[in-house]
């Protein structure tokens, strides 16, 4: 199999990973499909120094989290981000509109933290345990155990409060 069918199946295979950060980092659909494009730039543009040290799967994470976060860095640096729309969700054949709701809410909610703190969550929400979630930030196992309890805190002290109101 060639160099360039590897690297195809690969995104095939995985593209789940770079949707779910595309989501979560961006604000509409245009920026959405512009940053699933510069993160599979950099996938290829990496794809042969890959060593297999680690999953696929972590080394995907690690190089799309980076991409968003240095686009964000970017955008906000040249002041250029303004956000028209929200991601449309996908609907499907069994449409549930309290599921479609709830969902809308959490990446609303998930939207509010910052970069970091969105990619931990985005983590967590794939399962992923500590050690990975650490090898992906390159932050320790016991600081991503950290963060994520005060990430999930945030998180139901901002759910609270707009229960509240």
């Amino acid at each position: 199999m060639s160099k360039e069918e590897q690297f195809t199946k690969l995104i095939k295979d995985n593209e789940g990973i770079i949707f779910k950060i595309t989501t979560v980092y961006t604000d509409n659909r245009e920026d959405q499909q512009d940053l699933y494009q510069d993160i599979v730039f950099q996938l290829w543009k990496y794809f042969e120094s890959f060593r297999n040290e680690s999953k696929i799967s972590t080394w995907m994470y690690r190089v799309a989290l980076n991409t968003a976060i240095t686009r964000i860095k970017r955008e906000k640096r040249n002041g250029q981000k303004v956000a028209i729309d929200k991601v449309v969700l996908q609907q499907t054949e069994y449409y549930d509109a309290d599921f479609e709701e709830r969902l809308k809410l959490m990446y609303d909610h998930i939207q509010m933290l910052n970069d970091l703190e969105k990619g931990l969550i985005l983590l967590l929400l794939e399962g992923k345990k500590y050690e990975e979630m650490a090898a992906i930030t390159g932050l320790t196992t016991s600081n991503v155990g950290t963060r994520i309890s005060r990430i999930k805190q945030k998180l139901k002290s901002t759910v609270t409060e707009k229960q509240a109101r």
